[in-house]
């Protein structure tokens, strides 16, 4: 982690706390070293905004990774649906793919 950038991540988030991209990187600065505090960042932005897409690729990712299966796929699969309808059409073949890809590690 880059204490520097997570420092200044978090003032740029005291200043604005719907401030998706901070709280975005700042999530990902903590993905890791510390996967739980990254998924209460990301959980932040998918309660406030959900159709913050970028989230949805590193939230599964880390459900998978601390155990948390259900989780990942419930995550997989809300991700999809919210991508369907903003018509990013790279952004929902990524996930598909990654979705796809934990179906066949997974069940």
């Amino acid at each position: 982690m880059n204490e520097g950038r997570i420092l200044q991540l978090k003032q740029f988030i005291k200043e604005d706390e719907n401030d998706y991209f901070s709280i975005y990187a700042l999530a990902l600065e903590h993905k890791l070293e510390d996967p739980l505090t990254s998924i209460q960042y990301l959980e932040s932005i998918r309660s406030k905004n959900p159709e913050y897409i970028a989230l949805y690729y590193h939230l599964a990712e880390l459900y998978i990774e601390t155990d948390q299966i259900e989780k990942a796929k419930s995550t997989f699969e809300s991700g999809i649906l919210i991508i369907e309808k903003t018509k990013d059409s790279h952004a929902l073949k990524e996930l598909k793919n990654a979705f796809q890809n934990f179906l066949f590690e997974y069940e």
